[in-house]
């Protein structure tokens, strides 16, 4: 048995692994990391940039889409639902042996239309369509005009992962899309399921650039507190949501909790414990997704114990004394929302450039 095995099966945490890349779907490593307790999958616009740009596995598909009259863009769609479609068939005994809690597959819509509700909802459910799996989340953005389509597609049955949430309240916001949209659905609700991915990492990095430019000790001494204090706080708000007269009604319907996934894992100041974000976020109910070198950190030296919901008043304090030193997390968490968005679209635009280049060698 496993550490991931033990993370589930002890805190009810469930590891998903946050990278897909072609030779691992053919070689048998997603497979493996399954067996050493890998229970689902997540994937994203940057994910796929680094696998089909840094890879020549993907090029016989792609000269074939090519050839046979597909542009750019339908090209790059065929390589993702193709490395989507094998990844749901690997993690489908998950799903099936877990109920359907776990053994999820994330792909997300075009990043380009992060701001486009419209266009979000359509992309959302033909997705949903193309792969027709019952272990497809299709990733939707927690921007502001992300809300709607959230919780259309839920009131449609469909099982929706909301990304790129960084702040409490667009969280709350992200967390009545989904209850109303499971009120606005008919009949047995026991098929429809949703994480909400909240960023973590990203947090410590803009807000630890903030405190360095005050340098002083009170400023020093919170450096690499506000990613897990935000963690915490949302948490809390999770469980306070998750509960009452409202919620009860819809479990009477079947209905699952939407579980708070933990995302941006991997610690990017190295002078931090490369399973800090894994050892400081484990409690019930949730999901942490981590690349594959965070997964082998924590396999090695992670700590099993229930953390989540330790010191919530210390993460108050922490999150107080930021605003006292002028650090506002409405404005880093928009910020980081911002940049998220662009940069997830930056990476679909430099891909389909790389593709177009290769596409001309290939005519």
């Amino acid at each position: 048995m496993t550490r991931l095995h033990d993370l589930f099966a002890s805190e009810g945490q469930s590891p998903w692994l946050d990278n897909i890349r072609r030779g691992w779907l053919t070689s048998g490593e997603l497979a493996g990391w399954v067996d050493r307790g890998v229970r689902g999958l997540t994937s994203n616009p940057s994910i796929f940039q680094k696998a089909i740009q840094g890879s020549a596995e993907y090029d016989d598909q792609f000269r074939e889409s090519i050839v046979s009259g597909l542009d750019l863009e339908a090209s790059y769609w065929e390589l993702v639902t193709s490395d989507i479609s094998a990844a749901l068939g690997i993690l489908r005994p998950v799903y099936d042996g877990s109920d359907g809690l776990d053994g999820y597959v994330s792909v997300e819509v075009d990043p380009g239309l992060a701001r486009d509700a419209a266009g979000t909802e359509s992309a959302a459910r033909d997705l949903d369509t193309r792969l027709n799996a019952p272990n497809l989340y299709i990733k939707i953005p927690a921007t502001a005009e992300g809300l709607a389509p959230i919780r259309q597609m839920v009131a449609e049955k469909r099982s929706i992962n909301v990304t790129l949430i960084f702040s409490l309240d667009r969280y709350a916001e992200v967390m009545e899309a989904y209850i109303s949209g499971l009120e606005a659905a008919e009949g047995d609700l026991s098929d429809i399921s949703s994480v909400a991915s909240f960023f973590i990492s990203r947090v410590d990095v803009e807000v630890d650039r903030r405190l360095d430019e005050i340098d002083r000790p009170e400023a020093r001494a919170l450096l690499g507190k506000a990613a897990i204090a935000n963690g915490k706080l949302a948490y809390h708000l999770f469980q306070q949501t998750f509960a009452g007269p409202r919620w009860e009604a819809l479990v009477g319907r079947g209905a699952r909790v939407q579980r708070p996934l933990w995302a941006s894992t991997s610690t990017k100041n190295p002078a931090y414990p490369d399973t800090l974000y894994v050892d400081e976020l484990i409690g019930p109910d949730t999901v942490n997704t981590l690349p594959d070198n965070t997964l082998e950190a924590f396999e090695d030296r992670g700590t099993v114990a229930r953390t989540i919901d330790v010191d919530v008043n210390g993460a108050r304090a922490t999150i107080a004394g930021l605003a006292a030193l002028g650090i506002h997390m409405d404005e880093v968490t928009q910020k980081l929302e911002d940049e998220g968005v662009s940069a997830f679209e930056k990476s679909f635009d430099e891909l389909l450039g790389v593709l177009g280049e290769k596409a001309a060698q290939f005519r």
